[in-house]
């Protein structure tokens, strides 16, 4: 035992419990702070870190997380600031929030999500200020984010009309969703995709690398369980906390669809790879 943990030990357990509650009385009241230095006028836009459902629930990994994915739709992607854009999956805002600064008034987002807390906010605090960016509750059955839900992603019709969207994003969508669900969801993208379109969506996708990696112990997750043809999860109780597509099976669905893959893929970090653009891996498509 270190003498540390020896002065630690003659704390009082009643002196201990009021030295926490400070810490985090201390945390709680530093926090508006800490959000204005991080996002500065765009401040009141960003959620309480524990409302951020749909990533890590810190200001700064929000901040990082929404700098590398502007970049990534600007510099490597292509997105244009009078592009109308819709995000499926839009959580709390995430990827919303930095775009308010680059679309101009020509440009327009439309988010959609499963989680009604996320669609309240963002409808609260990034519509009121930006009309032209509009948010949309689905009530979309999901066993992990909406277990009420009444409508079934496999049949699900997105509520906009053909061909309106230049650049359609899925981040963090077809890696809890099944089989039958990820063909219905590709299917309406296509539909929605302006003629010159392209949509960008990220996976975990299983190749003879990422599974030399998964068998090494190198992946941040275990897809070991199948669950379907060319599907694998981390939780067969539960499989929709985490997929892995085999990558000839998204392929083949994507062809399926009318969407045609632009190679080489950007295939990501998670499974232990040394060169990586992102953490999930990133597939953009257009009409074919």
């Amino acid at each position: 035992m270190s003498l540390l943990d020896d002065l630690k030990n003659l704390v009082p357990r009643q002196a201990k419990r009021t030295i926490r509650s400070a810490q985090r009385a201390i945390r709680t009241a530093s926090a508006p702070l800490h959000k204005r230095l991080l996002f500065g006028n765009l401040a009141s836009l960003v959620p309480p870190e524990p409302l951020m459902f749909d990533g890590p629930p810190t200001y700064l990994e929000f901040k990082r997380n929404a700098q590398e994915f502007l970049r990534l739709y600007v510099n490597r992607y292509g997105l244009e600031p009078n592009e109308r854009i819709l995000e499926v999956g839009s959580g709390i805002g995430r990827k919303a929030i930095l775009l308010t600064k680059y679309l101009n008034a020509a440009g327009s987002y439309d988010g959609i999500d499963i989680v009604r807390a996320g669609i309240d906010w963002c409808s609260e605090k990034i519509s009121r200020k930006h009309p032209n960016f509009r948010f949309q509750h689905i009530n979309v059955y999901n066993r992990q984010y909406n277990p009420n839900g009444t409508q079934s992603a496999s049949a699900y019709h997105f509520p906009f009309s053909e061909g309106l969207f230049g650049f359609v994003t899925l981040q963090s969508v077809f890696t809890h969703m099944l089989p039958a669900d990820v063909a219905n969801y590709l299917a309406q993208i296509r539909r929605v995709m302006a003629e010159n379109g392209r949509c960008l969506i990220s996976w975990f996708l299983l190749n003879p690398d990422a599974l030399r990696l998964i068998r090494a112990g190198k992946s941040t997750l275990p897809f070991i369980h199948q669950v379907g043809n060319g599907v694998w999860t981390t939780k067969p109780e539960e499989p929709e906390a985490a997929i892995a597509y085999e990558e000839a099976l998204v392929r083949k669905l994507y062809e399926q669809c009318g969407l045609k893959i632009k190679d080489p893929i950007d295939y990501g970090s998670w499974c232990g790879r040394d060169r990586f653009l992102s953490y999930q891996d990133l597939v953009l498509a257009f009409g074919s």
